[in-house]
């Protein structure tokens, strides 16, 4: 399982991981290097190489379980881990089954587009160029807020419910930081091209035209190359489909049956 970006296994991730396994499924929800209780500095930061290889551990640690069936194991992955996990499948063929739930799908021609254009896409990057330098000659990483809608440096300076509320996705286990070096990746990130051609096994995609980048899901449907399914919806937000009903169980149901198919 894999949930957003700059994220822990307490939120989006442990809750599709508790309700899948009420399914039947074994589960498995996981902070990534850097972030929550697992280990790796500098702290909260987000990158996307290193998820990638953290979901290829994570499948070598599910086939090392004597219950588990190690030809039926796959990913889901809710928000920015989409685009990870997608290449982690697209990479090692232990994966049987791919789905995502309100996947952001991070493309360079959409990318400025939250970022203030080309201008504010080069501003993060020279302090990401620049915080990267710090870490590396002293070992002290530069941090703005992962969530600040009054602080336009903030990973995330916009008003969103989910990483404001306690009772979502503010939760004790998570930390509101945000490794400024974490910029040089994500704004150079391609989550779809080269990747959605090389995925051959069934996929799955979940997603509202109310969610974000509707339009790069429906660009890496296009292109995957093996068996897939896209359920659109006119339903639901983006965070939505983290924590809220009716979308999370509609979602698992759908997922339920996806792997169930793909495992047969």
């Amino acid at each position: 399982m894999g949930g957003s970006w700059i994220t822990v296994k307490e939120q989006m991730a442990g809750l599709y991981a508790k309700l899948l396994a009420r399914q039947g499924f074994a589960t498995l929800a996981f902070d990534f290097r850097y972030f929550g209780e697992s280990g790796g500095e500098p702290r909260q930061l987000e990158s996307a190489t290193a998820k990638t290889q953290d979901f290829k551990n994570a499948m070598t640690f599910l086939q090392s379980l004597p219950m588990i069936d190690q030809k039926s194991v796959g990913g889901l992955a809710v928000c920015a881990s989409a685009g990870y996990m997608a290449r982690a499948v697209s990479e090692d063929h232990r994966f049987k089954a791919f789905a995502t739930v309100a996947g952001w799908f991070q493309h360079p021609e959409t990318t400025p587009l939250f970022y203030g254009g080309e201008e504010g896409v080069q501003r993060r990057q020279d302090r990401a160029t620049a915080a990267a330098s710090k870490f590396t000659q002293g070992g002290q990483m530069d941090y703005v807020p992962a969530y600040d809608p009054a602080n336009p440096d903030a990973a995330m300076f916009f008003e969103l419910d989910y990483y404001a509320n306690p009772k979502r996705g503010a939760v004790p286990q998570w930390k509101n930081q945000f490794a400024v070096a974490s910029w040089s990746e994500w704004l150079r990130l391609n989550a779809i091209d080269g990747i959605a051609e090389r995925i051959h096994v069934p996929a799955l995609f979940i997603h509202s035209d109310n969610s974000a980048l509707p339009d790069n899901v429906r660009r890496f449907y296009g292109l995957v190359a093996g068996p897939k399914e896209l359920h659109r919806s006119s339903q639901g937000s983006q965070t939505d489909y983290y924590d809220q009903e009716p979308y999370v169980s509609k979602a698992v149901r759908i997922a339920a049956l996806h792997f169930e198919y793909a495992f047969q």
